[in-house]
């Protein structure tokens, strides 16, 4: 009881931070918001009495407290700029807060941190750095947009996030670096339109809560016991690859949508190198959702290499279901949303 309870008030004061740093009308206020946001995720990830949670919250922390501390200055030369007239030009302050933020993110180049923590956390833990952990820091980039910087955090996370997961047999590494290609189109979104970022934000927590409640429920966290799986619920099976596909932007699936509409956007813009090298980027990301469905479906093996536990909780099962069926439905979307407009 004791332990719910304490959960509670930090997941409140989680999202307390991250309310206050949204709403905040100066940087100092929006730097108070993420460390209250810091400090109420670190015992979340600590509530498992696991080393490798331990190893991965120490990670987090000091991470995000060199942002922080990164952050913080800026804000700082900030005021002085405004008030001391330090710098003509605001411009190498932007970067260092735009770098911070993206420090704070996982976008690469500064993504080398995040696989790392992701692996040694569990389900529920990385659902929230992967979502909830990501608002904050988006909302406070959207309010100091630099273009040209953007353009390489673009391309770079959505190479790095494309071919980092290639070789990867963890699915927790493999949903990181996912996370940092969907980063990628989520700054194209918001280097093309400036309301487009949040609707493929809410896009992107739908589709990864449907897979990651799947790999929490059937208590999946290796491309092997997934062979397991395939023996014990076909349908379960077919329902996570059907998820993968649509989290990689196969039409007709639902994760096409958004990723539709930023291309549209880029195309009105006339950024077609950028558009080019995203898709051939996602194209790789793709390969490696369909890697697991083959090895699965066509290399699978009649011996068990893992034990198979699934949870019982009848309220999970129901609620991954539900999930991933609007995860696949994104044809009839599409087709209702095009009749609309």
């Amino acid at each position: 009881m004791i332990k719910n309870l304490s959960n509670l008030l930090f997941m409140t004061t989680l999202i307390s931070g991250s309310l206050l740093t949204i709403s905040s009308n100066s940087w100092l206020s929006a730097w108070m918001g993420l460390e209250i946001n810091l400090l109420s995720f670190i015992p979340l990830m600590n509530k498992t009495n696991n080393i490798m949670a331990s190893e991965s919250s120490l990670k987090y922390f000091l991470v995000q407290a060199l942002a922080s501390i990164i952050l913080l200055f800026s804000a700082l030369f900030l005021m002085f700029n405004y008030n001391l007239n330090f710098f003509n030009k605001s411009y190498f302050i932007n970067i260092l807060i735009m770098s911070a933020l993206c420090l704070k993110l996982g976008a690469a180049p500064f993504h080398f941190w995040f696989p790392n923590v992701m692996e040694g956390l569990s389900w529920m833990n990385n659902l929230i750095l992967m979502i909830w952990q990501k608002l904050a820091p988006l909302i406070l980039i959207s309010y100091c947009l630099m273009l040209n910087f953007m353009f390489y955090i673009i391309i770079l996370s959505a190479m790095i996030g494309a071919l980092g997961g290639l070789n990867q047999t963890s699915l927790r590494k493999l949903m990181a670096f996912s996370s940092i290609n969907h980063v990628a189109w989520m700054f194209a979104a918001m280097y093309s339109n400036e309301n487009l970022w949040f609707n493929y934000y809410l896009f992107y927590a739908l589709l990864s809560s449907s897979v990651v409640m799947l790999f929490y429920t059937y208590k999946i966290f290796h491309i092997n016991q997934i062979f397991s799986m395939f023996l014990n619920n076909s349908m379960m099976m077919f329902f996570l690859f059907l998820s993968l596909l649509s989290m990689g932007g196969l039409p007709p699936f639902l994760g096409f949508l958004p990723k539709l509409l930023v291309i549209q956007n880029m195309i009105y813009l006339n950024q077609f190198l950028m558009l080019f090298i995203m898709l051939m980027l996602t194209l790789i990301t793709l390969y490696f959702y369909l890697r697991i469905a083959l090895n699965a479906y066509l290399l699978n093996y009649p011996k068990i290499s893992w034990n198979f536990l699934f949870s019982d909780n009848y309220w999970l099962k129901n609620m991954s279901l539900m999930l991933n069926f609007l995860s696949i439905s994104g044809l009839f979307l599409i087709t209702m949303i095009y009749l609309i407009l």
